[in-house]
């Protein structure tokens, strides 16, 4: 039987390019003393995720989260084994992704990891919150197939960024547990990393459940 691999490295390069770019962005604006701004590295999380979106939905419906993909298991809308290689997938790409910016710079402490300003608890409420509203939106744009991919695309990379806005300061506004993965592992900042893998996955799960009791139906934009 074929294998077919094209599902797998769409999310890995497209997580790859999401970590690379996003986190990215958070090593420049300290390498340049600010001048990326913390609105300016919202922004790019946002518009790499909505490039991203359209670059590969069609080869893997564009998760580029393990909380995401986690979510859409429970959904009964992606099989165990799938859910299991996407997930590996977006690890996978994360990793790459810090280990490249740390050959870019190697002298920076952090490489954009994730962490908290504020209490563990009010963080975890905090990721779990912001994870919720991601999912919800992401499920309704799934539900809403006569949207253009250029549309949907563009909301979910809003809310991204808006998010980001909001919440960076405060958590670092992962919503993502790659994401934050890549950066703790890699830097060796890892004390923090349980916050933002549990609670993050809780939300997109949360979101899904929320989604079945009020009786709503949706589909994954996850193409065969």
């Amino acid at each position: 039987m074929r294998v077919n691999y094209r599902k797998w490295l769409a999310e890995y390069v497209g997580t790859f390019a999401l970590v690379f770019v996003g986190t990215g962005a958070i090593i420049v604006n300290q390498e340049s003393n600010g001048m990326i701004t913390h609105a300016g590295v919202s922004i790019t999380f946002g518009a790499i995720v909505m490039g991203m979106i359209l670059v590969f939905s069609k080869a893997s419906g564009a998760h580029l989260n393990p909380a995401v993909s986690c979510a859409f298991f429970i959904s009964g809308s992606l099989p165990a084994r799938q859910f299991l290689l996407y997930a590996a997938s977006q690890f996978l790409g994360a990793l790459s992704a810090s280990l490249s910016l740390r050959l870019l710079f190697p002298l920076n402490p952090s490489l954009g990891v994730t962490q908290p300003s504020i209490s563990p608890m009010q963080t975890i409420a905090l990721e779990f919150f912001l994870t919720f509203l991601l999912m919800a939106v992401i499920l309704k744009v799934a539900e809403k197939r006569e949207s253009s991919l250029l549309a949907n695309s563009f909301i979910i990379g809003l809310v991204i960024a808006l998010e980001a806005l909001l919440a960076g300061p405060l958590t670092g506004a992962s919503m993502n547990p790659a994401r934050s993965f890549g950066p703790a592992l890699v830097s060796g900042h890892m004390e923090h990393l349980w916050i933002y893998l549990v609670p993050t996955t809780l939300g997109a799960v949360g979101a899904v459940l929320l989604w079945k009791l009020v009786g709503s139906r949706f589909k994954t934009a996850l193409q065969a």
